[in-house]
């Protein structure tokens, strides 16, 4: 008796979830099998925790929601399988100070821009498509609930800016663009004062030179700054997660180089910004 009111008990408590949203790199290619071709395997997952096993097992305590895959976190949650994002990095920071297990739900596709696909509905023009799956996808989560039990979104984490950098017209309108994100992201969601987590499209590192490379990165700080955000959101520079391609799987430059490391780093920094907001 005392027992099944126990698990009656957990099933009812609410679990913390936290949005992972963007385009590819909040998807994420950073490659997880050391491939001897490349570069001896440098860049890789399995390089990067050959003496960090622990990071390669699925955690019983954090799980992931992404589109049309699911289940306990493990390396592998990336644009497909054998690949990661930042949701493993976010994912174990968050979850070594959780009381609780927490669910990971990961939306995210390639190729979108704040400016368009995701364009809030305060921005005025249409409406991006993208901006409203997210909304539907979290929504339905949320309803639906997860193993049993209802969903609390405890926070939201964004990582894109690609295909805004390349259009001078989203670069000059992406600072508004973003807040008007933050506050229509809140309000759909029916989540006053949801903790946003902005992390710098910073791929090509510290030596960036072009004009709306640079501009973007500013738009995206500059976003994070305001009285009406009370401490709510935060930002993380990423420039100095680049990793060189002699150092990394490819070098491609976009999808910062394939590099595992990178992609690890920037979750691991999205999570501990995410805990300093929160205070937890």
């Amino acid at each position: 008796m005392i027992l099944s009111l126990l698990v009656t008990a957990l099933q009812e408590e609410p679990i913390k979830a936290y949005v992972l949203a963007g385009q590819s790199n909040m998807q994420g290619h950073g490659m997880v099998k050391a491939d001897p071709k490349r570069n001896g395997g440098q860049g890789s997952f399995e390089w990067f925790a050959k003496d960090k096993p622990q990071l390669m097992v699925e955690r019983d305590d954090v799980d992931i929601w992404y589109l049309d895959r699911s289940g306990a976190l493990r390396p592998g949650y990336g644009h497909r399988e054998g690949y990661i994002g930042p949701e493993l990095g976010f994912g174990h920071v968050v979850g070594d100070v959780a009381e609780d297990k927490i669910l990971l739900i990961k939306v995210c596709w390639g190729g979108k821009s704040l400016g368009g696909d995701f364009r809030p509905p305060s921005a005025g023009g249409t409406t991006g498509s993208f901006y409203k799956q997210l909304i539907d996808h979290v929504t339905s989560v949320r309803d639906k609930g997860w193993n049993g039990r209802p969903v609390e979104l405890a926070g939201f984490g964004w990582h894109q800016g690609w295909n805004d950098r390349v259009n001078q017209a989203f670069v000059d309108e992406y600072e508004v663009n973003m807040i008007r994100f933050i506050r229509d992201i809140r309000k759909d969601l029916d989540a006053p004062g949801l903790p946003f987590v902005i992390a710098e499209s910073g791929m090509t590192g510290l030596t960036e030179k072009h004009p709306r490379a640079l501009k973007l990165m500013r738009a995206q700080a500059a976003a994070t700054r305001r009285y009406e955000w009370n401490g709510s959101v935060g930002f993380v520079k990423t420039q100095s997660f680049w990793r060189e391609k002699e150092n990394s799987p490819t070098g491609q430059g976009y999808h910062w180089n394939s590099n595992a490391e990178t992609y690890w780093l920037i979750g691991q920094a999205m999570g501990r910004e995410m805990l300093r907001i929160t205070g937890s």
